[in-house]
């Protein structure tokens, strides 16, 4: 099952356009600034054009490239559906291998069941045998000599004496050994009951994880359709340039805006939905702790010493995703420390994803907690744990970094409980000093 849940890539590999790259021919040059440039900051734009064709040729020239990593990006995505197929399998597999044990364990306790009744049944012979020795024995005379009279020889005396006794103690002694019997298999049966639970419970994680992956499988299959018509307009937009530089450059920005936000959104939530998987294989797996919730649960500081740059909340970064009735939205807080810095588990855990993408979290690692809690350690520059790594609190599992949608280094650091998001500082300790 583990290597089920390895072979699940991590999801976010839709292609993203750096929008400020994408935005150069059209914005650069102008005298508004861009909104996703802090005032003060340094700027990557180049010398202004001095004409058309200048425009044009920086545009064809990122075409070409976006279009060469949107290509890539697909091959990516087809790698990964394959895989999640194959994933799909090996959990049919197992599920089936579950039905099987329990069809077996049901078969055990029917047939426990029967001998159960058997050997109540034997009982109740013995039952009735016994009191028919004990009859027998009342109605024998009460004295020696009535019994000697009565038997007419002191031999016939004896030995109608000693066959009752041996009688009598033959039938309680099986009677004893059969109540012992009894006893043995009610208690095999309860065993039998308390396995045929568990392996219950175990299929209905199994169905459970099954379901997940089939809607994991539906959203790759949907950024794929949206990927596929993405390498269309860019190569519909390499076309229109022959004719109308200006205009197609403006348009194409356009979509770009349009477009990026609702991708980076889906492949977060795609990421997010492969965790949930990983941690319920997990579960299933009996790889992580039964927990119920998280409100006994304190977090460490996954890298002390850092500073928040970034609380939870309502953001006005264009492209945070939207949530509920804000249109941004920062799931997470960020701490910014020097590249580099590592970053640390939150507390005990298996690790359920790990993923090496250049958009949205970038680098990242999601440790399942137990109980529906999951961590995510976003935009490292590296990770030190693998798919089904067992950590424990305080435990390196990668460097701080800059990766994916990142304006510099830092940790962004989540946390979900059935898959919404929670604000950290509600159980992370006092913040260590730097």
């Amino acid at each position: 099952m583990r290597r089920a849940v390895a072979g699940i890539t991590a999801l976010g590999v839709v292609m993203s356009f750096a929008l400020s790259q994408a935005r150069v021919a059209y914005t650069c040059g102008s005298t508004a600034s861009s909104p996703r440039t802090a005032p003060g900051a340094a700027t990557s734009c180049p010398a202004p054009a001095n004409s058309e064709q200048t425009i044009y040729d920086q545009l064809a020239a990122r075409l070409g490239g976006d279009l060469a990593k949107a290509l890539t990006t697909q091959q990516k995505l087809n790698t990964a559906l394959d895989q999640t197929a194959a994933s799909q399998q090996v959990l049919t597999d197992q599920i089936a291998q579950e039905e099987v044990r329990i069809a077996d364990l049901e078969d055990q306790v029917a047939q426990l069941e029967t001998q159960i009744q058997d050997t109540q049944d034997r009982i109740d012979v013995e039952h009735a045998q016994i009191a028919t020795v004990a009859r027998a024995a009342y109605r024998q005379p009460k004295s020696f000599l009535e019994i000697v009279a009565r038997a007419g020889s002191l031999r016939e005396a004896l030995v109608t004496t000693i066959d009752l006794v041996v009688a009598g103690d033959r039938a309680h002694a099986l009677q004893s050994r059969l109540e012992a019997d009894l006893l043995k298999l009610q208690n095999d049966r309860a065993a039998r009951l308390a396995d045929l639970d568990g392996e219950n419970g175990i299929k209905d994680q199994l169905d459970t994880s099954m379901a997940a992956l089939d809607d994991l499988m539906t959203v790759q299959d949907d950024l794929s359709v949206q990927l596929d018509d993405l390498v269309a307009q860019i190569q519909d937009a390499q076309s229109q340039l022959q004719g109308q530089p200006a205009d197609v450059t403006a348009a194409l920005a356009a979509l770009l805006e349009q477009t990026e936000q609702g991708l980076i959104q889906k492949a977060n939530q795609a990421a997010w939905n492969q965790a949930q998987v990983g941690a319920g294989l997990a579960q299933a797996t009996h790889l992580l702790p039964a927990g119920t919730n998280l409100a006994p649960l304190v977090l460490s500081w996954p890298m002390p010493g850092a500073r928040i740059s970034q609380p939870f909340g309502p953001s006005d970064v264009v492209l945070e995703p939207r949530l509920g009735v804000y249109p941004h939205f920062h799931t997470g807080v960020d701490l910014a420390a020097p590249l580099g810095t590592p970053v640390l588990a939150a507390a005990d855990g298996v690790v359920v994803s790990v993923a090496h993408t250049h958009i949205g979290y970038g680098n990242y690692v999601m440790i399942a907690h137990g109980g529906g809690v999951i961590t995510l350690y976003a935009h490292l520059l590296e990770t030190d744990v693998n798919v089904g790594d067992k950590v424990s609190r305080g435990k390196r599992i990668g460097l701080e970094g800059s990766t994916g949608l990142s304006t510099g280094p830092h940790l962004h650091f989540e946390v979900r409980i059935n898959d919404q998001v929670v604000d950290p500082m509600r159980y992370l300790t006092a913040l260590p000093a730097a």
